[in-house]
């Protein structure tokens, strides 16, 4: 039996992640979203200091070990840097209402009239119900989003449908890293040798150059980078693997929908994706690989 015959559909689960993330992601990005975490007292002259606080409340007031490990690809120092005074700036639970306010602030700006159309509403309902479907069991940071309030507008219902999953999805890559033996920076060092993105954009993770050129050398000892940094043959398959687990681990929240109804969110969500990218609030190049994995 092949792998597509296994696991029906894996081309629509990366599919619709490629789909959903932009919804999620415009939380770090739009400038509504950073007015209410300016209202708040975090600085926004960049995005990390309410970035992290941000991702992490659902968590509550953990400390930076723990943002760290469910995080996993910034580095230690990076962490540590704006989650040890977060929670003294606010309380995770003030930070979950300005996210959802913002989120509501920056949807309506962005969609217009769309946002209380009744397609958006169809999609919210298709997603959220695969999103009630993920199991969260050994999942730190999809569990934490799972287990709070669902907010009554269907555009925000979206939101955290599109959350949830990410969060599910990306607990399940971290797994995926970590049988394919790839710490948190070789992480990042065997994604950028495959030209997910540049080296550059990676460096936003807080690795030091010395950490960095040390992750290199383990893969180079591997077989899995070659000396200028680039992937070899083995590197590669290697990060295709990761990239195929990771679409098995989060299939499963897909499945409780039919094959049509997946169809049709693909359908419905088409608009708005185009309209979050077309906002040009995303920027150009992240370091998730999309459209390049």
């Amino acid at each position: 039996m092949t792998n597509h015959e296994e696991h029906p559909g894996l081309d629509r689960v990366r599919q619709l992640w490629h789909l959903l993330e932009p919804l999620h992601a415009v939380l770090y990005y739009a400038p509504e979203v950073f007015e209410e975490a300016a209202a708040l007292g975090y600085g926004t002259e960049e995005r990390w200091p309410s970035y992290f606080p941000y991702r992490a409340a659902p968590l509550g007031a953990v400390g930076a070990e723990r943002v760290t490990s469910a995080f996993y690809s910034f580095s230690p120092r990076m962490v540590a840097e704006h989650i040890d005074p977060a929670w003294k700036t606010a309380s995770p639970d003030a930070l979950l209402q300005a996210r959802m306010r913002g989120i509501d602030r920056a949807y309506r700006t962005i969609f217009g009239d769309r946002t209380d159309s009744p397609e958006l509403a169809e999609a919210a309902a298709l997603a959220r119900r695969a999103a009630e479907a993920a199991d969260t069991a050994g999942r730190p940071l999809a569990v934490a989003t799972a287990v709070l309030d669902w907010p009554e507008a269907p555009h925000l219902q979206l939101w955290h449908a599109a959350t949830l999953l990410r969060e599910h999805r990306g607990d399940g890559h971290i797994a995926a890293l970590m049988v394919a033996g790839l710490d948190p920076v070789e992480s990042l060092v065997s994604f950028a040798a495959i030209g997910a993105a540049s080296v550059e954009r990676f460096e936003s993770r807080g690795w030091t150059p010395a950490q960095w050129a040390s992750a290199r050398e383990r893969l180079t000892a591997r077989g899995l980078v070659d000396g200028d940094g680039m992937a070899t043959v083995a590197g590669r398959e290697l990060r295709r693997t990761v990239e195929t687990h990771t679409d098995r681990l989060a299939a499963a929240p897909w499945q409780s929908l039919t094959a049509d109804e997946v169809d049709r969110l693909v359908e419905l969500l088409g608009e708005f994706w185009v309209a979050v990218l077309s906002s040009g609030l995303l920027p150009s190049e992240t370091t998730l690989g999309i459209g390049k994995v």
